[in-house]
Formats: structure tokens, C-alpha cells, sequence
């Protein structure tokens, strides 16, 4: 996958592109991340990018002309185009698996009060939101996207199964973890952990994550519930079980 990003302040992304798990990935050629700088295309002397807003307002505005230039420079031709934008459709886990399977990505971070709006219109762009907050630019949120969407890439993690009963993914928060060593200040490791016997194992780690979801975000549990899914009898059992105690 191809990911182009156009940003005033491309150093930010080192962390992201050249270490852990996503820098191992563009190390591998299983993701390429291509930075634009978009003060690089401005035809203005002193470098600027930003103008007052018309009609007034608190703030700059990102001006059209040097993002236009930065696009058709790099080319966009088959390309999903996002501006990273609170007024965005929420990022979820649907549509980070959708953005999976796209070739390339094309990122918009915008800064000060916003962009032109022409900017959306002429090129399409969808707006995309990591929540319900502001951030002083699109680059935290450019960082967010492609870490979520980088790692469901084949060969980006250790496991094809790793991401598959994690959070949120699986419709249900993920169950407790726990390493060496059995006991550490009177802490004990639950016993079935120990046992060695798979199934059990299995049902705890159900229980548990369906437990999590019903205290901690009844509206994703509701969502399991409503899902399609083929369950084990026991595992029936228990979601029974729980589904009636998250009701009381």
C-alpha cells in the first residue's frame, strides 16, 4: 500500500514511518509512506500557506493554491483522498478494515482554523475523524489512521490471527492478559490460565471480554448481540448469562 501525505510539518511522522511495527513494515516494502511538504509548493515569497479567513473570523485558513500544487504533483489518479477533519465521519474499525484494501491513500493534514473549503470540493476528499475533540493539526490523527490501517496489511504482524480477537475488532472488548511470572506481589494469575486445557481457556477469555464490554461500552455489546455469529453451546451459555446481567 501506497500512502501519501501532505502536511506542513512532515518530521513529525519519524516516529510513526521509521520505527515499531509500521516502520518495520516500510523497512519490508509492505508499506510506503511518502511525505509531501506542502510549504514546498507555495508560490508565495515568504513561504506562507495560510490566510484570513473571508467574512472574518478568529484564525488562519490553509489557502488553496499550495495544496492544489502538492496534489498534482504527486498525482492522484485511483487514489481514496482523506482530509483528517473533526467534522470527519467517525474512524471505526469498519472503516479501517475498508482502507485496508485500498492501493494507495492520499492523507490531507490541515492546520489553523481549517482549509479551503474549495480545497474538499474540486478533489472530492472525504473528511475523516478520530473523535470528538479538536487537535492543533491533522497530523496526530494522519499517524492514527495509518498505524490502525497499516497493521491489518498481510505480513505486517507477527500473526494473521493477531488482530482478530483484539479490541473492537472481534465486536467485543479483549479479555485480560497476563505474563510471567504465576504470582507477583500477591497477584495471582487465574488459575484456568494455568490448566492447559484450551477450551476452558477459550470460555474464560469469552466471558471475560463479554463481561468488559457489557460494563464498559454497553453500546458495542448491544451490537454483539444484535451480530450474526456462529457460538458453541457453551459459549450460548455464557452470552446468555451475561446478557442478563448487563440488563439489570
Amino acid at each position: 500500500m501506497i500512502v501519501d501525505v501532505l502536511t506542513l510539518f512532515p518530521e513529525m511522522f519519524a516516529p510513526v514511518t521509521e520505527h515499531s511495527i509500521i516502520g518495520r513494515a516500510a523497512a519490508n516494502k509492505i508499506i510506503d509512506i511518502r511525505l509531501t511538504n506542502i510549504r514546498d509548493h507555495t508560490l508565495d515569497k515568504h513561504n506562507r500557506t495560510d490566510d484570513t479567513p473571508f467574512g472574518g473570523g478568529a484564525g488562519m485558513v490553509m489557502s488553496a493554491e499550495p495544496v492544489f500544487r502538492a496534489l498534482e504533483a504527486i498525482g492522484t489518479e485511483g487514489s481514496r483522498m482523506i482530509y483528517m477533519s473533526p467534522k470527519g465521519k467517525l474512524l471505526d474499525g469498519a472503516l479501517i478494515r475498508e482502507l485496508s484494501k485500498e492501493d494507495r491513500l492520499i492523507l490531507l493534514c490541515g492546520h489553523y482554523e481549517g482549509i479551503d473549503q474549495r480545497i474538499l470540493d474540486y478533489w472530492n476528499m472525504e473528511e475523516v475523524s478520530v473523535g470528538d475533540y479538536i487537535l492543533t493539526g491533522g497530523e496526530l490523527p494522519a499517524m492514527i489512521l495509518i498505524d490502525a490501517v497499516g497493521r491489518l496489511l498481510p505480513d505486517v504482524l507477527g500473526s494473521s490471527e493477531s488482530h482478530k480477537e483484539e479490541s473492537i475488532y472481534s465486536g467485543l472488548l479483549e479479555y485480560p492478559q497476563y505474563t510471567k511470572p504465576r504470582e507477583y506481589r500477591e497477584m495471582a494469575v487465574p488459575e484456568v490460565l494455568l490448566s492447559g486445557n484450551h477450551n476452558l481457556i477459550h470460555l474464560w477469555k469469552y466471558q471475560q471480554a463479554l463481561m468488559l464490554t457489557c460494563q464498559r461500552r454497553p453500546d458495542l455489546f448491544q451490537a454483539y448481540l444484535n451480530k450474526e455469529k456462529t457460538l458453541s453451546k457453551q459459549e450460548k451459555q455464557i452470552l446468555e448469562q451475561i446478557s442478563k446481567t448487563c440488563r439489570t
